[in-house]
């Protein structure tokens, strides 16, 4: 049930909120342009995702867009990873410090997802880390921490996720992305 690519998960979910364009997917997952090169040609394979032309004003213009088949992928891996997060929960409340961290070392790699895809309550998974001793990074790489302004730190990060209720939006286009119930917010500021 591991999937061999947690990330791929993203970059559909990415699509299904709007972001039908490479450049805009890399930069709402904050993955690298080879990475999602490598994963969309992948989820393409799988028969996830489809190029489409759309004629408009200006010409015509290709858009990625998720297929049925994709939309079923998304919902069921959304499933899996909103069933992890309630197991992380369940080991925290019980108090069992190494079997949470044992948990989150052996699904290290599909945390970024649950965090993106606004499954992980950031409160909650910053006291899970307190109560281990940890740092969040230890989990989390850097950039998907810095991103939405959930240092708790309170210092002022330079990546750009400042404050997002500010209304600032560094993307240049408009429109505030479908974050739904459940949604951080955090990742809004670059639609």
């Amino acid at each position: 049930m591991e999937n061999e690519e947690p990330n791929d998960v993203m970059v559909l979910a990415a699509i299904s909120q709007g972001a039908r364009k490479f450049d805009k997917i890399s930069r709402k997952t904050k993955i690298s342009a080879e990475e999602i090169n490598s994963l969309l040609a992948r989820l393409e394979e799988k028969g996830f995702v489809v190029l489409v032309e759309k004629k408009g004003w200006l010409g015509s213009k290709k858009e990625l867009v998720l297929t049925e088949k994709g939309n079923k992928e998304l919902e069921e891996r959304k499933f899996e990873l909103q069933q992890n997060w309630n197991q992380m929960v369940t080991m925290w409340k019980s108090g069992d410090k190494e079997k949470l961290q044992q948990h989150m070392e052996e699904h290290k790699s599909i945390l970024p997802s649950m965090m993106f895809m606004g499954i992980m309550d950031m409160m909650m998974f910053s006291t899970m880390m307190g109560f281990m001793g940890m740092a969040m990074t230890s989990f989390m790489p850097d950039q998907y921490i810095d991103s939405g302004g959930h240092d708790m730190s309170g210092g002022q990060d330079m990546s750009g996720g400042h404050d997002t209720s500010s209304g600032q939006d560094f993307s240049g286009g408009s429109g505030f992305g479908d974050g739904g119930p459940g949604d951080m917010g955090g990742f809004d500021v670059n639609f």
